[in-house]
């Protein structure tokens, strides 16, 4: 509420960070149900044993991303949304379900791979514009977010079991779950910015063209 009243995020944006909240939050419930880390402290905002910040952490990458969107003018070339869509779902699907079937995150991954392939997703900065493969994106996110949880987690915000006892880098596996997970945020913004263009129609070239396209999605 604080950062639409003030102006950091539009009304499209916070209704992203929300429904990532949300997912965030469910995901949270059912991992700590199954064993997968705890919050062992205890606190005031603790739902089920997880407490609400948690799922501000993963609204918080949604949040990002829709900033990274405006700021740095992003705009999407052969975007196919509802693949993309689609292997973004299997993604997060198969964080639930690989407790009791097979983990299929190699076969998700590929899948999200597959279709994102030949995506690029062109941003600005210092009036330059650059691009960088979708995918790759997804996974420079993924990084810094395993950074960020290794520094978390050697401050005792959450352990994962292994650490219970004296703390030890967060296995790299965490690293390929996040660059995953981003892809679930990312559709969600992609959602409701549609500044992507599929098959590779022309899209706002200059800066100042893709300033007003941005300014366009971000009223109210």
């Amino acid at each position: 509420a604080v950062l639409w009243l003030t102006g950091v995020e539009t009304r499209r944006e916070v209704l992203v960070i929300c429904v990532f909240h949300a997912v965030g939050l469910a995901l949270e419930l059912f991992k700590i149900r199954m064993g997968s880390w705890s919050y062992p402290e205890p606190a005031l905002t603790k739902v089920a044993g997880v407490p609400l910040f948690s799922g501000f952490m993963y609204a918080a990458v949604g949040s990002y991303i829709c900033a990274a969107w405006r700021h740095l003018h992003l705009r999407l070339v052969n975007y196919r949304a509802v693949l993309t869509a689609l292997a973004a779902a299997a993604v997060y699907l198969n964080f639930f379900t690989h407790h009791w079937l097979p983990d299929l995150r190699l076969l998700a991954a590929a899948g999200l791979i597959a279709a994102t392939w030949r995506t690029w997703v062109h941003y600005t900065v210092g009036g330059t514009e650059y691009r960088m493969p979708l995918a790759l994106s997804f996974g420079l996110i993924g990084l810094f977010l395993w950074i960020a949880e290794n520094t978390a987690t050697f401050l005792g915000a959450w352990r994962y079991p292994d650490q219970l006892d004296v703390w030890r880098m967060v296995h790299l596996s965490k690293l390929t779950s996040w660059t995953l997970l981003v892809s679930v945020s990312f559709v969600l913004a992609a959602a409701i910015r549609r500044s992507w263009t599929p098959g590779g129609a022309p899209g706002p070239h200059t800066v100042q063209d893709r300033r007003t396209a941005a300014a366009h999605w971000t009223r109210g």
